[in-house]
Order: C-alpha cells, then sequence, then structure tokens
C-alpha cells in the first residue's frame, strides 16, 4: 500500500502545474508608436496562438516621413518588420505570408530586388500582390502586411 501512495505521490509530483512557465495570454498585443505624436489606431502586431499577425507598414524614415522610391520605401518597411518580429522573438524565416499592395504595377521587380534579400535562401514566405490606387500616407508607393509562425520549433 506505501508503495502505491509513493508511485501515486510521485505521479502527481511530476504532472503538476506549479513549476510550469505561465502561460501566454490567448491574445498579445504590440502596441503602434505614436506616429507624428498620434497615437495610431491599431497594433504594430497581435499575436493569437501559434500566429503573429504585422500591420501593413508603410515604408517611413527615423523622423516618420516616407522616403522617395520605391526601393527606399521596400528597405524601410521591411526594417520595421523586422523590428516587430524581433520584438517577438521571431526573425525573417518564420513568416509563412506576406501580402503586397503596390501604387503602381510597374514598380514590381524593383521591390522584388529588395524584399528577396532579407530572406535565408529558400526560405520565402507564400505571397499576394495587388495594385492599389492610394495607400494611407501620402507619397506612400508600397505596403506591406505578413503573418508569421510563432509557434514552438
Amino acid at each position: 500500500m506505501n508503495v502505491i501512495a509513493a508511485i501515486a505521490t510521485g505521479v502527481l509530483m511530476m504532472t503538476s502545474t506549479v513549476d510550469a512557465a505561465p502561460a501566454r495570454p490567448a491574445v498579445q498585443r504590440y502596441p503602434m508608436p505614436p506616429i507624428n505624436g498620434t497615437p495610431a489606431p491599431f497594433s504594430k502586431a497581435v499575436r493569437v496562438g501559434d500566429i503573429l499577425y504585422l500591420s501593413g507598414v508603410i515604408g517611413r524614415t527615423a523622423d516618420g516621413k516616407v522616403p522617395d522610391g520605391i526601393e527606399a520605401q521596400t528597405k524601410a518597411a521591411m526594417d520595421d518588420i523586422g523590428a516587430t518580429l524581433k520584438t517577438a522573438g521571431l526573425s525573417y524565416g518564420d513568416l509563412i505570408h506576406c501580402t503586397v499592395f503596390l501604387s503602381d504595377m510597374k514598380q514590381w521587380p524593383a521591390f522584388n530586388k529588395v524584399y528577396i534579400g532579407y530572406f535565408p535562401a529558400g526560405e520565402l514566405p507564400a505571397r499576394s500582390a495587388f495594385g492599389v490606387n492610394g495607400l494611407a500616407l501620402p507619397g506612400a508607393l508600397m505596403e506591406i502586411e505578413c503573418q508569421a509562425y510563432a509557434g514552438k520549433k
């Protein structure tokens, strides 16, 4: 009888959640810093389960201005995405899907030239692209939104 009690106690101790890491919230939000001093009406990213949903990003300089040219805007947007991924403990290789919005589809090759350089060889996310007739900031030529796998590896 003592052996059975000892085994049962051991099993209970091994399966106890007392020492387990605290569960992360079901929804985790990454706040967007103010844009030109104005609070943003959205989160920079939201993690739900194993997926991190990043808001659309328009490439901006440190002073909040949209740089000239598709290459500069793409680089600024991808750098911003990289910073958000890093905050969540992720990297470009964790991106699973991106949606690109271009104000001029003729800029597609120049966009791709910059975009592809951010990914490890062979680890490109799935992608959709749309030509649009306007974006949220004056002078913006592109916007990109992405989702990343944020589960256990």
